[in-house]
């Protein structure tokens, strides 16, 4: 095993170095966001931790809170949980400054969000066809100028 990287109490790959809002590393010491808890929610309760982080301006963070919601989901919702994580990563490539990162999840969110839209599956109070319709107007937006970084706004959770 590699000792310089950092581990888990039972050996598993974790990343101890504090991040930003955005989910960059910092360096060690340094004072970086609250880190979100790995253990899955249940989806109210991950709907409502993830607005509230979009809301601080966390959108790696309510990335985070939906993809351990993800891999815990029924597989019948993992496309809705899939997608919202997405969402919430493109914004954050976004913010960073990269375009192509965020085009590409963007386009694999609306993706996944109109698939489940016509499933009949639970969708926890959230409105799919304004998260679908947010993803088509950032996607436009990107498209018409994708060198300036900007603030994607907060999606219509």
């Amino acid at each position: 095993m590699d000792s310089s990287r950092d581990r888990d109490p039972q050996g598993r790959a974790r990343q101890a170095r504090p991040r930003d809002r955005l989910g960059r590393p910092l360096a060690y010491g340094s004072v970086g966001v609250e880190p979100v808890s790995e253990e899955p929610l249940p989806p109210l309760e991950t709907i409502e931790g993830a607005r509230a982080l979009l809301i601080e301006g966390r959108p790696f963070s309510a990335h985070e809170v939906f993809e351990a919601r993800w891999k815990d989901a029924p597989d019948a919702e993992r496309d809705l949980w899939q997608g919202l994580a997405q969402l919430c990563v493109g914004s954050t490539h976004r913010e960073r400054g990269n375009a192509s990162g965020a085009r590409t999840l963007w386009q694999r969110a609306l993706s996944r969000l109109s698939a489940y839209a016509t499933t009949g599956q639970p969708r926890y109070g959230l409105d799919l066809d304004a998260l679908t319709d947010w993803l088509t107007g950032r996607l436009a937006a990107l498209d018409a100028d994708p060198d300036t970084p900007v603030d994607p706004g907060l999606p219509p959770l």
